[in-house]
C-alpha cells in the first residue's frame, strides 16, 4: 500500500515544489511503489532534495579516522586536513584554502560522551531525536558498555567495503524511545519496503556471510541488552530483528561526504587565466595520484541513511535519475540524468557505472544477490536473448578465443 503523500514529502526541503514535480504511486505487488513525474523535467534539473529520517556513519569508516558530524555526516576535516591525511603528506598546503566551507570554529562535542557535531544546531537536533537514549556519557571508551560491545560485534562480522550499519537500527529504536508521538515514528519506519521471511534471511546471509544465523543471534542479544524498549517488543524478537535488519539492508541509501571533493568542485568553478587554470588542474591531478597511492579508493566519510521518498525510487539499468550529496552533508539531491516526460517513472540505478556496463546476466546476478529481484528494465528486456553467462565468463571466453587465434596464426 502506498505511503501517505504528506509523510513521503515531509523531509523534503521544499515539499510544495516536490508535490509539483512528482507523485508516489503503487505499481504492483512485485515492484511496490514508484515515483512518477507530474510534469516534464529537463536533463540536469533537480527533482527533489531530501533529508533522511536517520543516518549513521559506517563503523569501520569512523575507526579509520574519517571524521564526520554524528548527526548530518558533514566532513569535519578541512579540505587541507583531509588532503594531508589521505595523501600521507602532513605538510601539504592547498592553494585557495578560502574555498573550503568547513567551519572548525562552529564544531561542538557532546559534553557527556564527546561525540562530535559540525554545529550547535546538529548537536541539538541529535539530542532531541535520539542521542539522549544513545549517549554513553563517561563510558564512551568503556569496551564493556553494551553499545560499544554491539558496535565491536558488528565490525567483527561486517568488514569493508561496508554497505550498512547496526547503528541505523540503534537510532531507529532510540528515536522511538525518545519520541512523544511514538506511533508517528513507528508509522514512518513501517513505510519502507518489507520482505518475506525467506528474503529477509537471504539479506542477512548476504550482509553477514555463511555463519549469519549465529551472528544474527549474537547481534540480537547485544542489541536487546543495549536498547530494549517495551514499546518495540517485536523488534527484539528473532523474527522482528531479522525484519529490522532486512529493512535497513534493503532501503539504506549510501551517503558519501568529502570536504576535499567540495573544494575541488569549487576550484573547477573558478574562472581563471589559462596559465593559472593549468597550474591548479595539475596540482589537483597530482594530489589525486598521491592519494590513490597512499589510500586507494576510500576517499569519503561514508555511511547510509533511510530516505522516505528516495526509497520509493525503483531500479533501472538505464536510470533517468541519480542521487548525490554535493553539499558535503546528508542532504540527498535527486537529479534528472535525461529528459523525463510527465507520467514517466523516475528510476535510479542500484548498480555503479562499471556494473551497469556488464552483461545482462551479470547485472541480474548482482541485483538478485543484493536486492532479491530480477530487473525488467528496457535494457534488460532488449538483451533478453543474450547468453546466460557473466561478464567474467565472457572475458575468459574472449581471452581463450584470442589465444586460440594466435596459436592458429603461428
Amino acid at each position: 500500500m502506498a505511503a501517505p503523500q504528506d509523510d513521503m514529502f515531509s523531509l523534503c526541503v521544499d515539499p510544495l515544489k516536490v508535490r509539483q514535480n512528482v507523485e508516489v504511486r503503487f505499481i504492483d505487488n512485485v515492484k511496490g511503489k514508484g515515483i512518477f513525474a507530474k510534469r516534464d523535467i529537463r536533463k540536469g534539473e533537480s527533482i527533489f532534495t531530501e533529508r533522511p529520517l536517520i543516518s549513521a556513519q559506517f563503523l569501520w569508516n569512523a575507526l579509520y579516522k574519517y571524521k564526520a558530524c554524528e548527526y548530518c555526516m558533514r566532513s569535519l576535516e578541512t579540505a587541507e586536513e583531509n588532503a594531508q591525511r589521505l595523501s600521507g603528506k602532513p605538510g601539504l598546503s592547498l592553494p585557495r584554502p578560502e574555498l573550503c566551507r568547513v567551519r572548525p570554529d562552529l564544531q561542538q562535542a557532546c559534553p557527556q560522551c564527546q561525540v562530535m557535531y559540525c554545529s550547535a544546531e546538529c548537536r541539538q537536533a541529535a539530542l532531541d531525536q535520539y542521542h539522549r537514549a544513545l549517549c554513553l556519557g563517561g563510558s564512551h571508551e568503556d569496551p564493556d558498555h553494551p553499545v560499544n560491545k554491539l558496535q565491536e560485534a558488528w565490525r567483527n562480522v561486517h568488514f569493508p567495503p561496508e554497505t550498512s550499519s547496526i547503528m541505523l537500527m540503534a537510532k531507529m529504536v532510540a528515536t522511538v524511545k525518545q519520541a512523544q508521538d511514538k506511533g508517528r515514528w513507528q508509522r514512518l519506519f513501517s513505510q519502507f519496503c518489507c520482505r518475506s521471511a525467506n528474503e529477509e534471511e537471504e539479506l542477512a546471509h548476504k550482509l553477514l556471510g555463511e555463519k549469519f544465523q549465529g551472528q544474527l543471534a549474537l547481534l540480537r542479544g547485544l542489541f536487546t541488552t543495549a536498547l530494549y524498549d517495551e514499546h518495540l517488543v517485536r523488534w527484539f524478537t528473532p523474527e522482528g530483528f531479522c525484519s529490522l535488519f532486512s529493512l535497513v539492508g534493503t532501503n539504506g541509501q549510501g551517503i558519501g561526504t568529502s570536504s576535499l571533493s567540495q573544494w575541488v568542485h569549487a576550484c573547477d568553478a573558478l574562472e581563471l587565466p589559462d596559465q593559472q587554470r593549468e597550474q591548479l588542474d595539475a596540482f589537483i591531478d597530482q594530489l589525486y595520484k598521491d592519494i590513490e597511492k597512499e589510500t586507494g579508493d576510500f576517499l569519503n566519510c561514508e555511511g547510509s541513511g533511510l530516505f522516505l521518498l528516495q526509497s520509493s525510487c525503483n531500479h533501472s539499468c538505464v536510470p533517468n535519475g541519480e542521487a548525490s550529496f554535493p553539499d558535503n552533508y546528508f542532504l540527498l539531491h535527486l537529479t534528472a540524468l535525461s529528459d523525463v516526460r510527465a507520467g514517466e517513472e523516475i528510476c535510479i540505478s542500484y548498480l555503479d557505472c562499471c556494473q551497469r556496463d556488464r552483461s545482462r546476466h551479470s547485472r541480474h546476478k548482482i541485483l538478485r544477490e543484493n536486492y532479491l529481484f530480477v530487473c525488467s528494465c528496457s535494457k534488460c528486456t532488449s538483451q533478453a536473448d543474450e547468453p546466460d553467462v557473466t561478464s567474467d565468463e565472457e572475458e575468459d571466453g574472449e581471452a581463450e578465443g584470442e589465444t586460440e587465434d594466435e596459436m592458429t596464426d603461428v
